[in-house]
């Protein structure tokens, strides 16, 4: 029985990175499929998030229209308040009995500090995206053992050059996917 993996974040905006990595991760790991969950409040970027969670979610569901294997949760929206990941797996491991978390490795690095991290490890398997450029820290936690690495293609987007590009009245062409421009554009979002 293959497993079926869970990627959390802000998406603000998601852009090609997120999907390019998530589908590598996927063929690696064999993954039935892979569920992108943004989150409502991300308890480590608080002060953070540009774009409401509902056209969040909606960019998403643009995004991954029509790519097999990638479906979207609204779970951490519709809870609201600050999205913890440990009550995020409870509530998917009522449905999926084999979870594989999906991380990028600046958050194995401090994953000691994300709540009931112990918890989380015994209710899915901690998959972390390290990119060649990634180089572990002299000291090193205990979910470093724990974790399985996935090299992952490094590539040069990140939300907030995207923004800033939007923010600037610079094109976002081959950044997103049209779709989610579309909509960025749509609902003015990024302007201020």
């Amino acid at each position: 029985m293959s497993s079926v993996g869970i990627i959390g974040g802000t998406f603000d905006p998601i852009h090609y990175g997120h999907l390019i990595t998530a589908r590598a991760v996927k063929e690696i790991r064999k993954l039935k499929k892979i569920i992108f969950v943004p989150c409502y409040i991300s308890p480590h970027k608080k002060n953070l998030v540009n774009a409401d969670a509902v056209h969040r979610l909606e960019m998403i569901k643009r995004a991954v229209k029509g790519i097999e294997g990638f479906e979207v949760s609204d779970f951490e929206i519709k809870k609201g308040g600050i999205s913890y990941t440990i009550e995020t797996l409870k509530q998917f491991r009522k449905e999926y009995p084999r979870i594989e978390l999906i991380i990028g490795f600046d958050n194995l690095v401090k994953f000691e500090s994300w709540k009931d991290p112990d918890e989380i490890v015994k209710l899915a398997q901690l998959i972390v995206m390290k990119r060649k450029i990634d180089k572990a820290p002299k000291n090193t936690n205990r979910f470093f053992k724990l974790a399985i690495m996935v090299d992952t293609p490094l590539i040069g987007i990140n939300a907030t050059d995207i923004r800033e590009r939007i923010k600037e009245g610079l094109p976002v062409d081959f950044l997103v996917p049209e779709k989610v421009k579309e909509y960025i554009y749509a609902f003015n979002l990024y302007r201020e």
